[in-house]
């Protein structure tokens, strides 16, 4: 067998997942094909119910898929079920930890569980990465809900796995604890670890992740590198100050469909794709107006996010 590294650190191919109970049968997973290059920062990004949870959930071993094919590390998780396992480290939505057993005792048993030699653990390392240090030997029960979720990733990551996914790692954490959470991951990206990330915070995303996935309703919208997705709008907005007061858009701005806002500045919205920057300024300039100040607005995730996965129409029909 193969010591090569794979190309990709998990590989999904015509995945689907159909709960059945005593009502209609739930199909949560949609032929899901996705590929997660090896060593990137990936978003998986999604609406409440959208089918996260459970592709993650798959991953892990938790649930059985009803139909495709999964890699993890280059291992099918049907045919080599014990090393796709070990490859992956979760953290989970859930807080699910024993409360008679401090963080180092968790870390300790975690890692012997995963067969992981006591000279090669490094409990101490990682309880500084998250935070925990000073809670080391206090009891799980008498940590708050933000430092029972960091103990959560620190529990993931004894065994070193080449893959780490986590699933709303923040939620709960204060702003200054999931900066230093943050800076290890990137730590451990920047050393080779594949990291899959869910969140519902999408500027963590668009902060951290270079490839993006979207789903909505069992299936994947949206699979890019994130400038290409981010690109996908294609809108911008300049507004301008000009060097004196307007009561009206002169008229060689009027191609650009500007308008006045309430401070006297000329805004745009304008696809950069068809209209060049340059463009506008050259009407101002032809219209005897100079520039005080400029600035730029571009679309973010959120943007392409409610757009992709019809949440701001939904929002709409409910009001």
């Amino acid at each position: 067998m193969s010591d090569a590294l794979p190309t990709n650190a998990v590989e999904i191919d015509g995945l689907n997942k159909i709960y059945r109970g005593r009502g209609a049968p739930k199909h949560a997973l949609r032929d899901v094909s996705l590929a997660i290059p090896r060593g990137s920062f990936f978003a998986l990004l999604g609406p409440n119910g959208a089918g996260k949870s459970t592709l993650i959930n798959i991953l892990a071993g938790l649930v059985t898929k009803s139909t495709g094919s999964v890699k993890v590390w280059g291992h099918d998780i049907d045919k080599a079920e014990r090393q796709a396992r070990l490859a992956i480290g979760v953290v989970p939505q859930e807080l699910n930890l024993d409360p008679f057993f401090t963080p180092r005792e968790l870390l300790e048993v975690q890692a012997g569980m995963y067969g992981v030699p006591k000279s090669q653990r490094r409990t101490d390392e990682i309880l500084e990465a998250v935070g925990l240090t000073d809670k080391a030997d206090s009891y799980a029960r008498t940590l708050s809900g933000g430092m029972r979720r960091r103990l959560l990733v620190a529990k993931a990551m004894v065994h070193s796995p080449p893959i780490l996914v986590l699933d709303e790692p923040t939620a709960g954490v204060d702003i200054e604890l999931r900066q230093n959470l943050w800076a290890y991951v990137r730590q451990l990206n920047m050393a080779g670890t594949t990291v899959v990330l869910t969140t519902h915070y999408l500027e963590e995303a668009e902060e951290l992740c270079d490839e993006i996935a979207i789903i909505d309703r069992g299936e994947v919208v949206a699979c890019e590198p994130k400038q290409k997705l981010l690109r996908r709008l294609d809108s911008k907005v300049l507004r301008i100050t000009p060097d004196r007061p307007l009561t009206a858009v002169p008229g060689e701005l009027s191609p650009f469909s500007a308008e006045l806002d309430e401070e006297g500045r000329l805004v745009f919205h304008y696809k950069p794709s068809r209209t060049p920057i340059d463009a506008i300024l050259s009407a101002c300039h032809a219209g005897g107006l100079g520039v005080a100040d400029l600035s730029t607005e571009e679309a973010d995730l959120e943007d392409i996010f409610l757009q992709l996965t019809g949440t701001a129409r939904d929002a709409q029909k409910e009001r």
